[in-house]
């Protein structure tokens, strides 16, 4: 199986695990690129551009590695509210008044289809 594929393969595995129904192959690309375009426009800056917490904007205590064991092995629904609500005592903050749940849902399933 080349690489492309399998990457839809997971993306697609990635967004069933969030949303928790199977998705056809045009909404979950749809779901994807929404998802990418929201996490260049309020993530990137501080996550990096593969998640890694390597953005150009640097905080203390340093923003969370998208891609480490310490988020990966969080529920998704621990990671939805940590979006959704923020993180206190952190530079992450709240994006319910900025984002709908679909949004915050788009950008996680993105997010989850970063290399580990």
């Amino acid at each position: 199986m080349n690489s492309n594929k399998l990457s839809i393969l997971c993306a697609l595995a990635a967004i069933y695990w969030v949303v928790g129904s199977p998705p056809n192959l045009a909404s979950a690309e749809r779901s994807l690129a929404r998802g990418k375009q929201l996490y260049e426009k309020y993530c990137l800056a501080c996550h990096g551009p593969q998640g890694r917490g390597d953005g150009a904007t640097q905080f203390d205590p340093p923003v969370a590695d998208l891609t480490s064991s310490d988020v990966l092995l969080k529920p998704d629904s621990r990671l939805l509210k940590s979006i959704h609500e923020g993180r206190p005592n952190t530079a992450m903050d709240a994006w319910k008044s900025k984002l709908s749940d679909g949004a915050i849902r788009d950008v996680l399933a993105y997010i989850l289809t970063f290399p580990r």
